[in-house]
This record gives C-alpha cells, sequence and structure tokens, in this order.
C-alpha cells in the first residue's frame, strides 16, 4: 500500500530515519520493481532510449523505500529477473543452459547490489558497484548487457572523459535518485530541496568535463572493410576462403591511396603462422596496389591451440607488426573447465581448441601515427584501451566479428562501447566486421558512419588523430569505485555516528 500521511491512509514512520515519507509496500513495490526491468530492458541496445535508466532507477529507489533487507534482496531479484531474462535470450542460439545459468547470475549480483542500500539515495553508488563487479566477474568479467551501455547518446555520457563509464552511470542513477526524491522526501520544501542537491550531484560534473579535451595530431583517411554474408553462422561451419574472398572483393573497390585500410577480426585464417603463408602475400601485395597500410584480423591454427592477431602492411606490403588478443571469450574463444565440460555437453565441439593468450602491447607502429588496437570483446574492458592510449595510440582500432549472432543486440552493445571508449580516452575509432555493425566514431562519441547488418559495404572517412590523456585515462576507475563505496557505506557510517 502507499501511505502519503493523510487520513486516509496509513502513515508508515521509518524506524531507521525516524521521519513520515512516502513507502509503498506489497504489491505496488512488485509493480515498480518489475517496471524498473522493463525500463532498463527498453535502454539497452539497440533501442539506447538513455532516459529510462534514471527512470528506472527512479521507480526502483521507490519500491525500496523503508524496506527490510529480504524485502529489498527480493524487489532486486525480481527487477534482475525481468532485465537479464529479457536481454540475454541472444545467448539462447548458443547454449539454453547457458542462459539460464548466466541470466541466474547476474540476477544474484543484482540482487545483492540492491540488498545493499540501505537508504534509498545509495542505490546509484550500489549500481555502479555492481557494472564494476560485472566487468570482473565472472571468467575475467562479462559486462553484458551492462546498464552505462544505454548511454552514449544521452547527456550524461559527456563525463566519460572524467571518470570513464562508471561515472556516467553514476550521474545517470543520481538523476533517477532525483526523481524518486520528489515522492520521497516529506514535506514539499524538503522533497525539492532533496532533489535539487542530488541534480547538480549529477550535472555539476558535466561542466568540469567540458573542458576536458586531447590535443590534435594530424588527421587519418580511412577505410573500413565489410565484406558481408550470412550471419547466426559459427566458425567451425564457415569456409574461411569464402569470407577471405568477400572481403578482398570490397578491398577492390577503394579508389586512390587512404592512410590505412582496416579489415575486420578472423577474416584471413591459415594453419601455422602468417607470415610465410600464400595469404600474407596477397596481402601485401594489395597494400602495395593500395599505397595504403593495411590492418587485417588473422587467426593462425596451431597444435595445442590458435592465435587471434591484428596484423599491419605497410604501403610497401611490409608486414611490420601485430597484436595478439589478450581477453578471450569465454565458451566462444575457449572453453572453462573443458575437460569437465566435455563429458557433460558437446558444446566444446563448437570450439574445438582454445585461444592463445596474447602478449605485448595493444599498439601497432604505422608510418602515419601508432595506432592502437583492440580486438572484439576486448573493447568492453576500458583497461585494454588504456593500454593503447597509454602507449602512444592516437586512433583505435576495433576488427570484430559477430557474425555468430542472428539479432542487432550484440553488435549494437558493442557500438555503443566503443563510443563510450572513443570518450573516455578522447580518440577517434574504427570498428570493422565482417558482417556488422562496422562503424567510424568521432572521439566526442558521435557516429559517422555505420553498415548494415549483412551487408557489403566500405566505409570512408577522415578522422582526427589525437594525443594527451584525460583524467581518466590518468586515474581509471579507483577515484569512481571509491566515491560509489563510500556513498553506499554512508548510511552506516552516520547510523554509528548518532550512537
Amino acid at each position: 500500500m502507499i501511505s502519503v500521511g493523510s487520513a486516509a491512509l496509513p502513515q508508515a514512520r521509518s524506524a531507521v530515519e525516524g521521519r513520515t515519507a512516502l513507502r509503498v509496500g506489497g504489491g505496488p513495490a512488485f509493480a515498480l520493481a518489475v517496471a524498473a526491468g522493463v525500463s532498463w530492458a527498453l535502454a539497452a541496445p539497440p533501442r539506447g532510449w538513455w532516459p529510462l535508466l534514471p527512470t528506472g532507477v527512479a521507480m526502483l529507489a521507490l519500491a525500496l523505500r523503508g524496506q527490510n533487507v529480504r524485502r529489498r534482496l527480493r524487489l532486486g531479484a525480481v527487477t534482475g529477473a525481468v532485465l537479464y531474462g529479457a536481454t540475454l535470450p541472444w545467448l539462447l542460439d548458443f547454449s539454453v543452459p547457458g542462459y539460464v545459468v548466466l541470466a541466474l547470475l547476474e540476477t544474484t549480483l543484482l540482487a545483492g547490489a540492491v540488498a545493499a542500500t540501505t537508504r534509498w539515495w545509495t542505490l546509484p553508488g550500489a549500481l555502479v558497484l555492481l557494472e564494476a563487479a560485472q566487468a570482473r566477474f565472472p571468467l575475467g568479467g562479462f559486462p553484458l548487457p551492462g546498464l552505462v551501455y544505454s548511454q552514449p547518446g544521452g547527456p550524461f555520457a559527456l563525463a566519460a572523459p572524467l571518470g570513464g563509464a562508471l561515472l556516467v552511470l553514476g550521474l545517470s542513477a543520481t538523476a533517477g535518485a532525483a526523481l524518486a526524491a520528489l515522492l520521497l522526501s516529506p514535506g514539499l520544501r524538503r522533497r525539492l530541496a532533496t532533489a535539487a542537491a542530488l541534480a547538480s550531484v549529477a550535472t555539476m560534473p558535466l561542466a568540469a568535463a567540458a573542458a576536458v579535451t586531447t590535443a590534435p595530431a594530424g588527421s587519418l583517411d580511412a577505410a573500413v572493410v565489410q565484406g558481408g554474408g550470412p550471419r547466426g553462422t559459427r566458425a567451425v561451419f564457415t569456409d574461411p576462403d569464402d569470407v577471405t574472398a568477400r572481403h578482398l572483393a570490397v578491398l577492390e573497390t577503394i579508389t586512390g591511396s587512404p592512410d590505412l585500410v582496416l579489415l575486420p577480426e578472423g577474416v584471413v585464417v591459415v594453419d601455422g603462422r602468417l607470415d610465410d603463408s600464400a595469404d600474407s602475400a596477397t596481402l601485401a601485395e594489395r597494400a602495395r596496389r593500395l599505397g595504403s597500410s593495411l590492418v587485417v584480423g588473422v587467426v593462425e591454427g596451431e597444435p595445442d591451440g590458435f592465435r587471434n592477431a591484428a596484423v599491419a602492411y605497410t604501403a610497401d606490403g611490409q608486414l611490420v607488426d601485430r597484436y595478439e588478443k589478450e581477453h578471450r571469450v569465454p565458451f566462444g574463444e575457449y572453453i572453462p573447465a573443458r575437460g569437465l565440460l566435455s563429458q557433460l555437453t558437446d558444446a566444446t565441439a563448437l570450439v574445438p581448441k582454445d585461444a592463445i593468450v596474447g602478449e605485448g602491447t595493444a599498439r601497432l607502429r604505422l608510418p602515419q601515427a601508432d595506432v592502437g588496437v583492440v580486438i572484439s570483446y576486448e573493447v568492453f574492458f576500458a583497461d585494454r584501451v588504456r593500454e593503447a592510449v597509454r602507449a602512444g595510440g592516437r586512433v583505435l582500432l576495433v576488427p570484430t566479428n559477430a557474425s555468430s549472432y542472428t539479432g542487432a543486440e550484440v553488435p549494437a552493445t558493442e557500438v555503443a562501447a566503443a563510443r563510450l571508449r572513443a570518450r573516455e580516452y578522447g580518440r577517434a575509432v574504427l570498428q570493422a566486421a565482417p558482417t556488422g555493425y562496422s562503424a567510424v566514431i568521432l572521439p566526442d562519441g558521435r557516429v559517422v558512419a555505420q553498415t548494415e547488418l549483412g551487408a557489403a559495404q566500405l566505409l570512408r572517412e577522415t578522422v582526427p588523430l589525437r594525443r594527451g590523456l584525460t583524467p581518466y585515462a590518468r586515474a581509471g576507475d579507483l577515484p569512481v569505485l571509491a566515491l560509489a563505496l563510500g556513498v553506499v557505506l554512508a548510511p552506516l557510517v552516520l547510523a554509528r555516528r548518532r550512537t
């Protein structure tokens, strides 16, 4: 029931906070928790309806007001079940048990974060800690579908160079808390004051972030190649020569001599090392014919696994540099506990060998400039991009491959992640995928060109090169994590002081 201090509706006095205010219980609280999950699911890519994230935070805060730990845990579980049940069905194409297990795990994490909110206004801090946890657990992190990926098109993304994606999420969630304050604080004057204070917290960092910029360092005439083809395919059932041929055909349509041509992840597959293969000779010849630097995604088969690399050729056909992927996709590029799982399921047949963990720096040295490079899944992890930028990368390359997915959810989320990385580090991003989405993204996160799913297309844009480090590139996530933890723990500290 809802009580607002009228004679018709009973008042609820919070034993913890000691004052009368609106509190929602029973069915209405459950309905608000469901609505919060629906809002967050609708905010997720490919829709990207960013206002629904703070709206969902406001609804969940209303549901949590005055609830004990057990009820908060249940409400968080309801929200999580709706959110992850609606945003993870793409996993069903790979494994029904995997979908169930991951949805339950993510729901448990969200329920735990919500249960930790001893006051409704600590919910933004709890969501920031949840996002950070999902980027690290399980199996080195599974950040899909992170709440923050709804925000690249919204105003809070302006704060990314100051505090990264976690600050963007925290500010958006704080705006939602400000909406909730208009109902939850007792008395009109206090409601307005609380809402104004929270709104200031949500917006003031945006002004500071607007002054953060990196320095110009020239420009790059870039071509991004997408070969096109069927979607929902697995590598083990695909002829790699067909994939290579489709991309070389699009490569032939390039006119003039761009500074850089980028091909996607895994468009060339060889047994053993690339260097002495016929495919390497073909790529070198194409680089010479174009008079351009050429970066190509290559898979090299070895007896005990395979290497996933991005290799660079110069305009004279020399193979000059390579980067091997370090952050692998669990159940996509390697099978955890392969020996055990191979006895329980035949899913290991889709990944017959494990990817070998790469070493080295996420950077390629080209005559035009040093470029940062992260491969596919790595774009979801800001630390991989930080390595690339701090090593001198003046533009970021993201060769990727989302051909295994039938829908737009994962490719769209990759673009959202790339947009956040562009803002965080003040670098243009060139993303190339065999069947989409390929995209060209400016340092301010704007997408200036994007392909269609499944189409054979060529993107040609001039993008700025940038140098210098943003505050986020220097400090990382620690300051925002410390602030979020302080917000969550603040009620306990205040309660102890009162006693």
